[in-house]
């Protein structure tokens, strides 16, 4: 089960991350991840409300609160640099590197105590290494500073929300996330209050909008579930393979080629995640 709902949170982070990806090109970043994030919060409360869910927050590292705190301003800057990465057009660079993403949280896992099965682990590498290679790494174009450095922030900003997030989710998945909204919808209103505008969308961008927020918040939410139906290390791994997604979309809506590297990584992809089933 919680294999299946990390899968299904990639599928919603690289769909999300597509539409942003372009929302980015002509839009700063910054207001896309802002107005976004701002429909996530209102569809996360909108939850907590119906289901009752609510519990009070205490300052106890074991409870969602801190935990949701650093992983909102972690996960803000992280998908801060992603969309404005993609928006240089280098995807080849931006998106493998930041799907490494998830090897701080799975190193986290494993200092603290969690033992996959041989196979697992194989597995789990394997998925890795598809999801690096499915996302297009430019191997023969050099590394250009600029999306370079973006990727990097991406990586370090997913890789310490996805550890705090695992974190908070041990009391509560659903007030983790939107606690996260809470703290990157703050930052993302003093600066718009510091600029005095929130990014020059028109009606027609909405629905994009409210799809990415909506999205981003499943995606969130779901991994936060599965964290705790098994494996965080397994989570996090299957979790980590939405850039094979976001290639696809490209392929499929921008017309962009796919690479030999590609299709060998979405292949290793698929015999990870095989692998890790088989495992369980």
């Amino acid at each position: 089960m919680g294999s299946l709902l990390a899968l299904v949170s990639s599928v919603l982070w690289g769909t999300a991350d597509f539409i942003g990806g372009n929302l980015s090109k002509r839009f700063k970043s910054i207001a896309v991840t802002g107005v976004s994030q701002s429909i996530g919060l209102l569809f996360g409360v909108t939850i907590v409300l119906i289901s009752g869910s609510y519990v009070a927050p205490t300052l106890d590292w074991n409870g969602y609160f801190l935990p949701g705190i650093v992983a909102g301003i972690a996960g803000f800057l992280g998908l801060t640099s992603f969309y404005a990465g993609l928006a240089t057009g280098r995807m080849g660079v931006v998106s493998p590197i930041s799907s490494l993403g998830a090897l701080l949280p799975f190193t986290v896992a494993l200092i603290g105590g969690e033992r996959p099965l041989r196979l697992q682990l194989l597995g789990m590498v394997i998925a890795l290494i598809g999801g690096f290679c499915a996302s297009g790494p430019e191997l023969n174009n050099g590394l250009p500073v600029k999306p370079l450095l973006f990727a990097l922030g991406a990586t370090f900003g997913f890789g310490i929300a996805l550890t705090f997030m695992a974190k908070g989710s041990e009391q509560s998945p659903l007030l983790t996330m939107t606690m996260m909204r809470v703290t990157s919808v703050s930052i993302c209103l003093l600066i718009a209050l510091r600029y005095r505008q929130i990014g020059g969308f028109k009606l027609k961008d909405l629905p994009m909008l409210a799809f990415i927020g909506f999205a981003d918040f499943l995606a969130n939410y779901l991994l936060g579930i599965a964290t705790t139906k098994g494996l965080v290390s397994i989570a996090m791994v299957l979790g980590s393979l939405f850039p094979i997604v976001t290639s696809i979309l490209a392929f499929k809506f921008l017309h962009e080629r796919l690479h030999k590297v590609q299709y060998l990584g979405i292949l290793f992809a698929i015999v990870g995640v095989a692998m890790i089933s088989l495992a369980n």
